[in-house]
């Protein structure tokens, strides 16, 4: 499914415009990168949580020189289902 795809879903399910059901959907991304930019997790109860993990500086190795080299430090985002979620996917 893709952006514009969910954005026509969305307006049809909640009854809305496009364009406003485009505007809601930006915003709850929006406010996602925002709290996981300032160290929050989002807990959507029944959905799943979003969380940043961080992951440390280590050494690796060049693929094409096999020389080492230093990887910084960085986070990156996850997300874990919720047991709702998990379910609701795998019933039939």
């Amino acid at each position: 499914m893709t952006k514009a795809e969910l954005v026509d879903a969305i307006a049809s399910k909640s009854k809305l415009t496009k364009s406003d059901s485009e505007k809601a959907l930006n915003s709850m991304v929006h406010s996602i990168i925002g709290a996981l930019k300032k160290g929050d997790d989002v807990r959507l109860v029944g959905f799943g949580t979003f969380s940043v993990s961080k992951r440390a500086a280590r050494k690796g190795r060049n693929p094409q020189t096999g020389k080492e080299i230093q990887i910084k430090a960085s986070k990156s985002p996850k997300f874990k289902a919720g047991k709702s979620f998990k379910e609701s996917v795998n019933s039939r």
